[in-house]
């Protein structure tokens, strides 16, 4: 019997009653009744409060404006690959904040797909903080209202505080002597890649191969060509990056894996020893960072919402971002022997801005009847 049951029963069901005493324990036994809905309630929306965020440790509501003003709570929403970063900065973040502020900060962290995290904060994910793939999905939410225009005038670079570029992921010994993207195009060579219309990743390795061409003398129907050839090469398009990879390793398929250089570093420094290339022309993978304006207005932590962004541009935060993967955006700690001696030089190296910007690229390339679609097409026939 559970301690509720034997609540209830010793309240309820005594063996003995007076007439006397019926009236005070009707008032009781309603008493207990309000109680028990009253403690019901209030699990039922602690749980719901705890269902968005990855961080069990965290504290719920504290970062309300009516919240005790020693703690305040952040909710970070970010695409997958970031996570190693952040958890490492995050720490020094709340060592400093606590320094300067006395006040003691907790995270709510979600990571997963840009797409499918960008469409969680438009329908009702509270983020404080979204740091994403590419500036077309903080541009979504900011037409959904919740952030401000000119957000990226309002933080250093643009708002851009991660970076990395395109690599290509051969098989050991690399057999088929792949080292450039138009190596990609060759007969009998299989390319392994997300679809650009679902995946974040996708769109990128599209850029870079359509950009290798265009960024190098060739004209657009040169750049038609040759991207279709790849996508011809292309046996299956999954949906997003992680199934991309679980393709080709776990499943063997393919000569080549298209994918962020971030993703290939971060596995070496797992003790894994995947065989890749980068190639010498390529795209400036930029990843915004904005805060939500209506959602750090509604829980009243504006101030360390704002220093946290300003803090994972510091030398300090930019070395965990080199760490794992990611180029530095500070080009002192670029510019350190560790780094340089990581990251491979880039000749030509081109930025979504130089093919148009997010909203040309997305209109040109991946909407519904728009050039991805007609190489699609094309193959089939």
């Amino acid at each position: 019997m559970s301690p509720w049951q034997r609540l209830t029963q010793h309240l309820y069901w005594p063996q003995q009653r007076s007439a006397s005493t019926n009236q005070s324990f009707t008032a009781m036994k309603r008493f207990v009744s309000l109680f028990l809905v009253g403690i019901t309630l209030s699990l039922a929306v602690a749980s719901c409060g705890q269902g968005i965020t990855n961080n069990p440790a965290a504290t719920p509501g504290s970062g309300s404006p009516a919240a005790n003003k020693g703690n305040v709570e952040l909710t970070l929403v970010s695409f997958a690959v970031t996570k190693a970063a952040h958890e490492a900065i995050i720490p020094k973040f709340v060592e400093q904040w606590q320094k300067e502020k006395g006040q003691t900060v907790t995270f709510n962290q979600s990571y997963g797909g840009s797409g499918s995290q960008t469409r969680a904060v438009i329908d009702g994910l509270e983020a404080d903080i979204v740091h994403l793939a590419l500036a077309l999905d903080t541009a979504k939410i900011e037409k959904a209202g919740l952030i401000e225009p000119g957000w990226e005038k309002e933080v250093p670079n643009e708002g851009i505080v991660s970076k990395s570029v395109g690599a290509i992921v051969t098989r050991e010994g690399n057999p088929k002597g792949i080292k450039t993207w138009e190596d990609l195009s060759k007969d009998g060579v299989k390319v392994i890649t997300a679809d650009p219309k679902t995946s974040g990743v996708a769109r990128w390795n599209f850029l870079a191969l359509w950009g290798s061409v265009v960024k190098t003398g060739g004209d657009e129907t040169k750049a038609l060509d040759f991207t279709s050839k790849v996508y011809k090469n292309v046996p299956i398009l999954t949906k997003d990056a992680r199934e991309a990879t679980d393709v080709f390793f776990k499943q063997g398929q393919g000569d080549a894996l298209i994918n962020y250089e971030n993703e290939i570093l971060l596995a070496g420094e797992k003790g894994e020893k995947p065989t890749y290339t980068i190639p010498e022309v390529n795209v400036s993978i930029d990843n915004p960072i904005a805060i939500v304006d209506k959602n750090v207005d509604k829980h009243g932590t504006r101030e360390v919402a704002e220093a946290f962004v300003k803090f994972l541009y510091t030398p300090e935060a930019q070395r965990e971002f080199a760490k794992v993967g990611f180029r530095p955006v500070d080009a002192t700690v670029a510019a350190e022997p560790e780094f340089v001696k990581k990251y491979a030089p880039i000749k030509t190296l081109f930025t979504a801005q130089d093919l148009g910007g997010w909203g040309d690229i997305q209109k040109k390339f991946f909407d519904d009847g728009a050039v991805f679609d007609k190489i699609q097409g094309s193959i089939r026939q």
